[in-house]
């Protein structure tokens, strides 16, 4: 996630990355690592990093072409600091909320797949609101990358027997 300091002009960015140890095997990308599409701009800097865990939510929808497919309803997510601490919330808006009682909303601004095919994609999002203060009081924008798990149910899976059941998918990511 990023951030504006109106005091200096500066840009923060907030991202969450991998922590060490928080899961078996996971890598985290370098900030070479990120594809350009997704990359914070160069004015922006780092101001938090957190790992969530949690779930992604689809519902089973009929679509205006007649077809059922599922539909992301939100994600439901705790956020981790370094040392595994729970620090927050992510869940619908999207939003993402702290402990210390500051929250923001954002909006996708650009995706990447995954280099993982069986998960979600990486994102950049552009905050789109703020309530509080605290760390988030500031930020812009939000990535998240190194995503595990999360896609949606295969297809053959909605249909209209199923319409408004909710799938709910494990995922991880680093925000």
């Amino acid at each position: 996630m990023k951030t504006t300091k109106t005091n200096r002009q500066q840009r923060f960015v907030l991202g969450l990355a991998a922590t060490i140890g928080m899961h078996a095997g996971a890598c985290a990308a370098s900030a070479s690592d990120v594809p350009d599409q997704i990359k914070a701009p160069a004015s922006e800097k780092l101001v938090f990093r957190a790992h969530a865990s949690g779930a992604q939510i689809y519902v089973c929808r009929q679509e205006a072409d007649g077809r059922s497919q599922w539909t992301l309803k939100a994600p439901e997510a705790q956020l981790h600091d370094r040392k595994g601490v729970v620090v927050g919330h992510h869940y619908a808006g999207p939003t993402w909320k702290h402990n210390d009682g500051g929250g923001l909303t954002g909006k996708a601004s650009a995706k990447v797949d995954s280099p993982d095919p069986d998960s979600i994609p990486w994102l950049l999002l552009a905050a789109t609101g703020h309530s509080g203060a605290g760390v988030f009081a500031q930020v812009t924008s939000i990535q998240r990358i190194n995503t595990k798990g999360g896609k949606a149910p295969a297809a053959p899976s909605c249909d209209d027997s199923k319409l408004g059941t909710e799938a709910t998918i494990p995922y991880t990511a680093d925000y």
